[in-house]
């Protein structure tokens, strides 16, 4: 088969490698659509202590099952599934308290486990009993369906740290992510969604699709002034920071609400990762700070049904697609933030 590997640090090579062999255990996926994460992005440029060399990234996908190994009984040839990232081993202390993305081991597709950058992928035995695979009826595209990954993280966030009716909300980081985290807090009931971003293009998009009530480019003004003047001097009921930026982190801390809810959910360079807050704030404002990493299994089924329902339309998020033999273009364009979601097509 053709499968796009990474060979060492930035530098993806596109070539025929064996087609995985299907034991009485596994699922054999032909690729549909994989979409390209900005996480993709930094294990190519940086590595990930999870990936080791060369390796076949992806972890945002969806295909149709071509082969069941004889065991298996969830799943039959001609199914089409959505296919998330994190596996959790189902052994640990975390899996077995339904918490899986806080695995130990974590197991996720494009790191430990071949990913979708490949015109098949292998589901191996733990990601067929307990990973995010989940079947997907047939109006969904299969480009559609590969963004059930990164909304079920995002509602994995908004479990950790809920929005409530009436709430202000403010999204720092105005990314593929950060819309669909818009889009679900509306829907939860947030009286007023700010987006926030450092540029003014990404904004220009996601003022054109909609996705928020106000928009605030920190390069033309003090974001925090900006959410303290929208909000009568109180502050933000909740913030999110989905954007790889230690300022972000301080800027939510200053600009919240007492008893605010803020989740840092952009996580941040491993080279720049310590940041200086001013604790005095979350003290006396009784500020709930917490983190979201990943989505579990359950989150990818919410995903999946949100999706098919229509109750969260994803494809104003799909901008560009490519073929797997473009990928380093694919990449590119994932990177310079010309579109959103970049998604290739192996198949």
């Amino acid at each position: 088969m053709k499968a796009a590997v990474l060979e060492s640090l930035d530098n993806i090579v596109v070539k025929e490698i064996p087609t995985p062999k299907c034991d009485v255990n596994d699922i054999l996926v032909k690729v549909k659509a994989c979409a390209v994460c900005g996480s993709d992005i930094r294990i190519v440029h940086s590595g990930n202590n999870r990936v080791e060399f060369p390796q076949t990234l992806g972890h945002e996908m969806s295909g149709e099952v071509v082969e069941v190994g004889d065991h298996v009984t969830k799943f039959k040839p001609g199914d089409r599934v959505a296919i998330g990232a994190d596996v959790p081993c189902g052994d640990c202390v975390f899996c077995k308290a339904g918490i899986g993305n806080n695995c130990q081991i974590n197991y996720a597709m494009g790191y430990q486990f071949a990913g979708g950058f490949a015109e098949y992928v292998l589901l191996n035995q733990t990601v067929v009993n307990y990973g995010p695979v989940q079947k997907i009826p047939d109006h969904v595209s299969f480009d559609e369906a590969a963004l059930a990954e990164p909304l079920g993280c995002v509602l994995n966030a908004l479990e950790l740290t809920p929005v409530k009716l009436n709430d202000v909300v403010v999204l720092i980081g105005a990314g593929p992510i950060g819309m669909m985290l818009c889009e679900v807090a509306k829907k939860m009931g947030a009286s007023k969604v700010i987006l926030i971003n450092r540029s003014q293009p990404r904004l220009d998009i996601a003022q054109k699709l909609g996705v928020a009530d106000v928009y605030v480019c920190g390069a033309n003004e003090d974001i925090v002034e900006r959410v303290l003047a929208e909000t009568e001097g109180l502050g933000a009921d909740v913030i999110f920071t989905s954007c790889p930026s230690p300022q972000a982190q301080v800027d939510a801390i200053n600009m919240a609400k007492n008893r605010a809810r803020i989740n840092f959910f952009g996580g941040l360079p491993k080279n720049n990762s310590m940041v200086t807050l001013d604790t005095n704030i979350i003290h006396y404002k009784e500020l709930f700070v917490s983190g979201a990493h990943g989505a579990m299994p359950i989150h990818h089924q919410q995903a999946v049904d949100l999706i098919a329902t229509g109750k969260i339309d994803v494809k104003k998020f799909l901008t560009h697609s490519f073929k797997l033999d473009d990928i380093n273009e694919a990449f590119k364009t994932a990177e310079n933030h010309s579109g959103l979601r970049v998604v290739v097509n192996p198949s």
